[in-house]
């Protein structure tokens, strides 16, 4: 499965160009009902969808995928959930991202796909200043994040 790890983007040589065009293919392709068929499958054909769906830009799954990856019901396909939205580049889909970390992130006893999300926060080029991720840049030890530079601590040290 060489979507699972997102590593493809390191690959070199005609193996990387011959899978990358053949993806790109399969995205133009592919018609919406059966990107929809995908999304009500099992895990490894809804990363498969959310992938094809975000090389392609069809923003008309903005909301469905925003939904399962906030339902996070099946392991792995929230990392193509995170990519498609990414590749959406707009502010609905930086706060689509924003409202998953700020239901996973404090659950440290669940190990979802915290990561992917923050990963494609960072890398939306068109996120708004509104929904930057600056809330979520920051260590989060124990389940409490570090007050914010500055500020007194009860031991009356400055951070």
């Amino acid at each position: 499965m060489k979507l699972l790890g997102g590593n493809l983007l390191d690959w070199d040589g005609p193996d990387r160009t011959a899978f990358m065009r053949d993806i790109g293919r399969d995205a133009q392709q592919i018609t919406d009902h059966e990107l929809s068929t995908l999304l009500d499958s099992e895990w490894r054909s809804r990363l498969t969808a959310a992938w094809l769906i975000g090389l392609n830009r069809r923003t008309q799954f903005r909301d469905r995928i925003g939904a399962l990856l906030l339902e996070s019901q099946l392991v792995y396909a929230g990392r193509g959930y995170c990519l498609a939205l990414a590749r959406f580049e707009t502010a609905a889909d930086a706060d689509l991202l924003c409202a998953y970390l700020d239901r996973y992130l404090p659950r440290t006893d669940l190990e979802y796909d915290q990561h992917w999300a923050i990963g494609a926060l960072f890398t939306s080029t068109s996120a708004s200043a509104a929904t930057t991720p600056t809330g979520f840049s920051r260590p989060v030890v124990s389940g409490k994040s570090p007050p914010p530079a500055g500020t007194t601590q009860p031991s009356g040290t400055t951070t």
